[in-house]
C-alpha cells in the first residue's frame, strides 16, 4: 500500500548559486545553457542527502561562475524580506499551507504541506509572486540588467529539491531543520507570518 504525502522540504536556489554542472552534483539531467557547457555535463545526483559539503573542484565551480551571463544573485535582508511578503502574497493565492521557510542569502528552505497542486506548481507560483514583489520594491537584485521596457532575467535557479514526509515525526524533523538553518549560518532567526504551526494530533 502506498503513503500518502503529508508535506515537502523543498529547496530552491538563486540564479547563479547551484549550476546544473556543479562538480557536487546537481538536480539537472541537461546543461541548457552553452556558455555553461565547457565546464562539463550535468551531474544529476539520486540521492537525497545534502551535497553541499562534499569535496569536489572548487577552481571549476568559480571558473563556470565566472562565466555566466550575469552576476550569482545573493539576497540581502532588504531584499529577503520582499521575499517574504511575495510568498506571503502566494499563500493567499493559492491556500496553501507552509509550516517553515527560511529566506537565506543564496537558497530558500520550505517545508509545505501536501496541496491540490503539484508541488512543483506550488514552488514556481513563489517564486513567481516574490518576483513580482521584487520589482514592484524596486528591489531585483538583476534590474540593471533589464532591457528597456522588460523586467528583469530571473533571479531563480532551475527547479527544486524536494524531500518527501510521510509521517508526523518527518514533518516535524524537516521544520527543525529548517528554522535552524539561518542560524547555523550566523544569520538571525527568523519569523514568518505567512507560516502556520504544523497540527499535531
Amino acid at each position: 500500500m502506498s503513503r500518502k504525502v503529508l508535506a515537502y522540504h523543498v529547496c530552491f536556489a538563486t540564479y547563479g548559486f547551484w549550476l546544473p554542472n556543479d562538480p557536487r552534483g546537481s538536480n539537472s539531467t541537461f546543461v541548457g545553457a552553452k556558455h555553461l557547457r565547457p565546464f562539463g555535463p550535468a551531474t544529476k545526483v539520486h540521492d537525497r542527502r545534502s551535497h553541499a559539503h562534499d569535496p569536489h573542484d572548487a577552481a571549476l565551480r568559480a571558473a563556470a561562475k565566472r562565466a555566466l551571463r550575469y552576476p550569482p544573485v545573493e539576497f540581502n535582508g532588504v531584499q529577503a524580506r520582499a521575499v517574504g511578503r511575495g510568498f506571503s502574497r502566494a499563500v493567499e493565492r493559492t491556500g496553501c499551507s507552509i509550516h517553515a521557510c527560511a529566506v537565506m542569502p543564496a537558497h530558500v528552505h520550505l517545508v509545505i504541506a501536501r496541496h491540490r497542486y503539484d508541488v512543483e506548481q506550488l514552488v514556481r507560483q513563489l517564486k513567481a509572486d516574490a518576483t513580482r514583489q521584487l520589482i514592484a520594491e524596486n528591489l531585483h537584485p538583476l534590474a540593471e540588467f533589464a532591457d528597456p521596457g522588460a523586467a528583469p532575467p530571473t533571479c531563480w535557479g532551475r527547479g527544486c529539491r524536494k524531500i518527501f514526509c510521510f509521517t508526523a515525526a518527518h514533518v516535524a524533523d524537516e521544520i527543525g531543520y529548517v528554522r535552524r538553518n539561518p542560524t547555523r549560518s550566523g544569520l538571525p532567526e527568523q519569523t514568518w507570518s505567512f507560516v502556520t504551526p504544523y497540527p499535531t494530533p
